[in-house]
């Protein structure tokens, strides 16, 4: 499916049906002007809950709310024409039942405009994804390293090694069948990654699993090398749009201080004389 091509963003269904196709591109935006920038590029675009540890400082997803993901999926939704959105639902907003998710799930669609939701979490949840798909909500599936559940895993650490393959693999299976349109697979070792993309029937969109996943996705923060906190092995930077930003905010300084800015191009002249 070519952005160019596309007159209409896609529907999950679109989505759904590039598997085995062309690899789905994605990247995460929180702002209109990001969203912009990549909207003729990616197939969909996720409003990721990541949003509050590189814009809002936070030191895990865990304090994202519900209304921190509406605000940002209003932002981002300006600047989409070509690109599908899709917003994550926060912690807390899903787990407690089936009905609670949808009540939540319906907000963030009708206040932002999203075309779908995406949830964690793989067999425990299939049945609250079954709901929501019943109930007109497209969901899309996040298994693996679940961040939202990083304190009961231990921390960032690689998911589907050993004795957890078949749990992997299981949480797959079981989203795909609850009725998930597509399932994120995250920092789970490439050959598991490569089993399960053969196995279900829906596309895999890799983070940190394997280049045979039916998609990629990264934090776009990371790809651009604006958010350097931390340096995951999967990530790829593509810039380093912070060591940018920083030299020229320094050189800013440095002119203001030395009086160099503003120069004479940069200032308004006293009011021409009127014509006679």
């Amino acid at each position: 499916m070519s952005a160019t091509a596309r007159k209409t963003a896609p529907m999950p269904d679109d989505i759904r049906a590039m598997k085995g196709g062309t690899p789905i591109v994605s990247l995460t935006a929180y702002t209109t002007p990001m969203a912009e920038a990549l909207d003729a590029h990616c197939d969909f675009v996720l409003v990721g809950d990541s949003v509050g540890m590189v814009l809002h400082g936070l030191p895990s997803t865990l304090g994202v709310t519900m209304d921190m993901m509406v605000l940002h999926g209003q932002a981002v939704a300006r600047g989409l024409k070509s690109a599908m959105m899709v917003v994550d639902m926060p912690f807390g907003s899903y787990e407690e039942s089936p009905q609670q998710a949808f009540r939540n799930a319906a907000r963030l669609m009708a206040e932002t405009g999203a075309g779908a939701v995406k949830l964690e979490g793989g067999k425990h949840m299939s049945g609250t994804i079954a709901f929501l798909t019943a109930r007109g909500i497209p969901v899309m599936a996040h298994i693996g390293l679940t961040p939202q559940s990083v304190n009961t895993l231990g921390g960032y650490k690689v998911q589907g090694r050993d004795a957890h393959k078949q749990q992997v693999f299981g949480d797959a299976v079981s989203v795909a069948n609850a009725g998930a349109f597509a399932v994120v697979l995250e920092k789970v070792p490439q050959t598991l990654a490569d089993e399960i993309t053969a196995s279900v029937p829906i596309p895999t969109i890799g983070i940190g699993a394997s280049a045979g996943c039916d998609g990629q996705i990264l934090v776009v923060d990371d790809m651009l090398g604006l958010f350097t906190a931390f340096k995951a092995k999967f990530v790829k930077r593509y810039a380093h749009l912070g060591d940018d930003m920083k030299t020229a905010i320094a050189a800013y300084a440095a002119d203001v201080r030395a009086r160099n800015f503003p120069a004479p191009e940069h200032v308004f002249a006293d009011a021409a004389p009127k014509k006679t």
